[in-house]
């Protein structure tokens, strides 16, 4: 019995020389890409399983295709890099979101962290108006929309932009499950609240520690309200009487 991995399929093969190429730094940020003809011949591929490459890139956005120009390498940014993880906004089934959750519990802990070690007085008085908006919201959806600000606002206050790209990908698949939570736990508005308030606090002090512990609280917040709804939400949709916040 063999026991050798698993082999590549040729599309496969094509995709890692291709990432080779770019990680080695023989294709940077904005190049183009050989002719096809050329590429596949320099790769011993046949063009169709090198389109089939191209394409599955070009949908993880490592590459970009314009018609009639020809394929290049994307920025590279982390923006880019980890836009497919939105497709997990259409996935609204309670066991994935509190998945989702988790990850969030721990990405939003070590940015909220690094933000007090980095976050600046002008920073901060933007985060305080954020706040101020949040107290004055009127519906759940406004309410939620100042939260996704406020939380955008301390992963950039973290310099660390894939960092901030994570924060904002899952912060934005979980909007629905806070939608539901803000219309159906009677104290859940004034929790958030207070919950960002402390957040803030921390920050204001520049101590990591309180603010990570104060940032894993939230999240668990949420979470803990989702896994205790169980079935009784239907995250497929918004509640009644309540729109989704904008993306």
């Amino acid at each position: 019995m063999s026991t050798d991995g698993p082999r590549l399929s040729v599309t496969d093969q094509a995709i890692e020389s291709i990432k080779a190429m770019i990680v080695g730094g023989e294709l940077g940020p904005g190049d183009r890409l050989p002719k096809e003809a050329d590429l596949a011949a320099r790769l011993g591929l046949s063009r169709n399983s090198l389109r089939e490459a191209v394409r599955a890139l070009s949908l993880i956005g490592l590459l970009e295709v314009r018609q009639g120009d020809g394929t290049y390498v994307s920025s590279l940014s982390p923006d880019d890099l980890l836009a497919t993880t939105s497709f997990l906004a259409d996935v609204q089934q309670p066991r994935t979101v509190l998945h989702v959750l988790e990850v969030r519990r721990v990405i939003e802990a070590a940015a909220t962290a690094l933000a007090a070690q980095y976050v600046t007085d002008e920073e901060l008085a933007a985060l305080e108006g954020m706040l101020e908006r949040m107290r004055q919201a009127t519906t759940v959806e406004g309410l939620v929309e100042q939260d996704r600000a406020f939380h955008r606002a301390i992963a950039n206050a973290s310099r660390n932009p894939v960092l901030a790209s994570l924060v904002e990908s899952f912060s934005g698949t979980t909007s629905r499950a806070r939608i539901w939570r803000g219309m159906r736990q009677a104290d859940a508005l004034e929790q958030t609240f207070s919950e960002h308030a402390a957040i803030l606090d921390a920050l204001r002090h520049r101590r990591p520690d309180l603010a990570r512990a104060w940032a894993t609280a939230h999240v668990a917040g949420v979470e803990a309200w989702l896994e205790a709804a169980g079935s009784d939400v239907d995250l497929s949709r918004a509640p009644d009487g309540a729109q989704p916040p904008s993306a």
